[in-house]
């Protein structure tokens, strides 16, 4: 199944954005909590290190620990110089991406460490993590060792640790922080309360519908390739719920969301998060809304789509602040601020598929629709090079093999291009009626396929038995790839307008 439509593998990347493993961890919130790693290395430095530049008046210590499945990780642990002991400190958990480095996270862990934090960025892992395949229990291993690590820091209290998540992060810091007692607090940014395969739909759909794009093709035909991309296994952890995990936190939560975040549904997110922290006892918890803020809560000029390194003004006060009441013993209750978010379309679920949409019937009916129509061009071809040429039945069998063979090529070509340009902002081409002008054409072609399919039909019953048993194969197979073309494109919407 991994291999069915390879070019789909394309398609799972985001982004963007929160993407996902091919088996989603059942029971995150359940699962042991990893041996204690050993006692860390750590080398004091100053001025540059491996994760750029360290300002003059912060210190920054090398740190090595062991990750998920024992892997040795590297990391910097970033404090104000010359800080008082038994300061509070703070892990940050990236977002999607192999092997990100540490300097990703730079911006905010200055602005934290200057807030009187210690603060632990690391590289994160490729190994184990690709497009394809990614595991948010390694990837929690993985923050469980950092925290370890960073507990065990000179001047760090060791039960003021705690753990900052962007992102696909913020699927897998609760994780973690549901697993150990020695994670104080939780701040999540652009977190997600949908499972993965739902959000990075909305997404891609999302930055269509801001590009213009309506009808069939971002309501219909971008949702199912998302679903078979999953049921094919090429998309990580698509059914993930993050609901049990959330609800199982047992330490307060500082729970963040930049207004104009393109990437993380901001509307419905925080109120997934609200239901399940309070189904699972948990009051403690605080939902902040920034304005003129992205996915990542940093400045954006135009809206979300353009990221500005500045964070938004007050973030970097509101964790300093929050992890100081929190770390001395007053938790917030219950509180929500800012602007409201701006999110322009609902979410819409994503179950598996039926046996009869499912990856396996994809790959199917795409056998189906290449044999038949190809085989009719190719058949000629034979013949003409033998020079036993034979008049075809009608022309509209011609039509239905040419137009069906760019209609199934062309439309998952630019469905393809579609859902790897279409995170924040897409560009579908030229509009007409909210329909990119390709897609209209391959629309057009469907149309026109279906109505050669019955004109070769009618044609061949009228001819009898006139028509030669080798001519009878060949337009067996054209019809038969012309009657599975007619549910297969109404399944991707290019017979629905």
């Amino acid at each position: 199944m991994r291999r069915i439509l390879p070019a789909v593998a394309v398609a799972a990347c985001l982004l963007t954005g929160p993407a996902t493993a091919a088996t989603a961890s059942p029971t995150p919130a359940a699962a042991p909590a990893p041996a204690p790693a050993p006692a860390p290395a750590s080398t004091p430095t100053a001025g540059t290190d491996a994760s750029g530049v360290v300002p003059a008046d912060l210190s920054a210590a090398e740190v090595s620990f062991r990750g998920g499945g024992g892997l040795a990780m590297h990391g910097t642990v970033l404090s104000p110089a010359g800080a008082k002991t038994a300061r509070p400190g703070v892990v940050l958990v990236h977002g999607a991406g192999t092997g990100t480095p540490r300097a990703k996270l730079m911006g905010e862990a200055v602005e934290f460490a200057r807030r009187g934090l210690s603060v632990l960025i690391y590289d994160k892992r490729s190994e184990g993590y690709s497009l394809m395949r990614r595991s948010y229990s390694t990837l929690a291993d993985d923050a469980l060792g950092a925290v370890a690590a960073l507990r065990s820091q000179p001047g760090v209290d060791p039960a003021k640790v705690g753990i900052w998540g962007f992102s696909e992060g913020g699927w897998v810091a609760p994780i973690a922080a549901a697993r150990s007692a020695d994670i104080a607090f939780v701040v999540l940014v652009g977190a997600n309360s949908q499972s993965p395969l739902r959000q990075q739909t909305w997404a891609v759909a999302a930055g269509l519908r801001k590009a213009g794009v309506s009808g069939a093709l971002v309501d219909r035909a971008e949702h199912n390739l998302y679903r078979v991309i999953a049921d094919g296994g090429m998309f990580p952890e698509p059914y993930y719920d993050p609901e049990p995990t959330i609800a199982a936190l047992r330490r307060p939560v500082l729970a963040i969301w930049g207004v104009h975040d393109l990437l993380t549904p901001p509307k419905e997110s925080p109120p997934g998060f609200v239901s399940a922290l309070e189904k699972g006892g948990n009051r403690h918890y605080t939902i902040r809304f920034f304005a003129d803020a992205d996915h990542a809560a940093h400045l954006t000029p135009d809206r979300g789509v353009t990221r500005l390194p500045e964070l938004a003004p007050g973030y970097a006060d509101l964790v300093g602040s929050w992890i100081g009441e929190v770390t001395a013993g007053r938790p917030p209750v219950a509180q929500t601020s800012g602007p409201a978010p701006a999110q322009d379309s609902p979410t819409l679920p994503t179950e598996p598929p039926a046996w009869w949409e499912s990856a396996l019937m994809q790959a199917v009916a795409l056998v189906l629709l290449v044999a038949g129509f190809a085989a009719y061009p190719v058949v000629a071809l034979v013949r003409r090079l033998r020079r036993r040429s034979l008049a075809p039945v009608t022309r509209a069998a011609r039509l239905l093999s040419a137009g069906g063979t760019a209609v199934v090529l062309g439309g998952f070509s630019y469905l393809f291009y579609l859902v790897t340009t279409g995170g924040k902002l897409a560009s579908p081409g030229p509009l007409l009626a909210g329909r990119p002008l390709v897609w209209l054409v391959l629309q057009a072609l469907s149309v026109a396929c279906v109505v050669a399919a019955v004109l070769t039909a009618r044609a061949w019953r009228r001819a009898g038995g006139s028509v030669p048993c080798g001519e009878r194969v060949r337009l067996g197979l054209l019809l038969t790839g012309g009657l599975v073309f007619v549910p297969w494109s109404l399944y991707w919407g290019l017979l629905i307008p």
